[in-house]
């Protein structure tokens, strides 16, 4: 109990607070929060941590592996993989975000995060989610091009195409990110300093606040069909058209040939949008949507790396030719 309260008097400080009729009243202001993380599961605390570990490991290794590939082979120079290796790229600080964190917390017990911290996290965490939903939408308009429209690709995707189209992708997840972030640091969060969540996610940490939370609410749901809707539009309409000239290919080689080359960025697309959208469109419980978390933020980032290599042909063959040659050198 004296523990409890020490803690508390370190997560807290006094600060004045006008309330409705005019006059002051004293009110605690949350500066340090308890990441509760899976507390569902107090005894497989180190489980999780020796599962979380290796699933990170595999993650970093498999992105940085493929983003060495694609700088050092000149046939991957293209288009497509410039932006897979922006995905890589991005995944690789997208995991960073979060999971070291919470390998820390299972490790030593220790689940607080400061006010400023949490922030921080929420910020990154929003920048380079908003830009993986416009980086995956950007990868399916150029497997349309490349399908669809083949005699006219070199025209509408060329290395200067792709580095705008690159910027911008980076650019809107920030300006995104930056807007809802202003407004949530502005407000006050003293109704507890427990985040049911293991990362600073908007939807927990907003239920905190004491004061008026409907502007960072409204620019939260703006962003977040700016995100989404146009991403997702463009993603399906490309899809649609693909498979539409898919199924208009006389011969099945031809078929399984054009597939190919898109049904790996389809599966990374489903499954990345789906947990996504299902923890910030449909209303859910708290467990299912920690659950859902992981998906976007450690499998998902995963599976990328295995997807692309496994099914990607020019990423397979380059992947043996280096390993040949690290063989042959050691």
């Amino acid at each position: 109990m004296e523990e409890k309260q020490t803690f508390h008097s370190v997560c807290i400080s006094p600060q004045m607070q006008p309330i409705a009729s005019g006059q002051w009243r004293n009110e605690t202001v949350v500066t340090i929060f308890i990441l509760l993380g899976f507390r569902e599961l107090p005894q497989q605390q180190i489980l999780l941590f020796l599962v979380f570990l290796v699933v990170y490991l595999m993650t970093m290794t498999g992105n940085i592996l493929i983003v060495l590939l694609l700088v050092a082979d000149h046939h991957l120079h293209t288009p497509m993989y410039f932006f897979l290796g922006n995905l890589s790229s991005l995944e690789i600080c997208y995991t960073s975000t979060v999971i070291p964190r919470m390998l820390v917390s299972f490790l030593t017990g220790d689940k607080t995060i400061s006010l400023l911290a949490c922030l921080a996290q929420l910020y990154s965490f929003g920048t380079l989610a908003a830009t993986e939903c416009y980086l995956l939408a950007v990868m399916s308009y150029d497997r349309y091009l490349a399908i669809c429209k083949p005699l006219r690709y070199s025209v509408f995707m060329n290395a200067r195409i792709s580095i705008q189209l690159a910027i911008y992708c980076w650019g809107s997840g920030l300006l995104g990110s930056t807007v809802v972030i202003a407004l949530t640091s502005n407000l006050s969060f003293c109704k507890s300093n427990e985040i049911d969540h293991f990362f600073c996610d908007f939807p927990p940490l907003i239920k905190l606040a004491c004061n008026d939370t409907s502007l960072a609410e409204i620019a939260l749901s703006v962003v977040c069909s700016i995100i989404s809707v146009f991403p997702t539009a463009l993603t399906l309409t490309s899809y649609i058209c693909i498979i539409n000239t898919i199924l208009r290919i006389p011969t099945n080689i031809g078929k399984q040939k054009a597939f190919s080359t898109c049904s790996s960025h389809l599966i990374v697309v489903t499954i990345f949008y789906g947990s996504l959208l299902a923890v910030y469109l449909v209303p859910s419980s708290k467990n299912l949507n920690k659950i859902l978390s992981v998906f976007y933020t450690l499998l998902t980032p995963l599976f990328n790396p295995l997807i692309y290599t496994l099914r990607n042909k020019e990423v397979n063959r380059a992947l043996r030719k280096y390993l040949n040659k690290l063989i042959s050198i050691t």
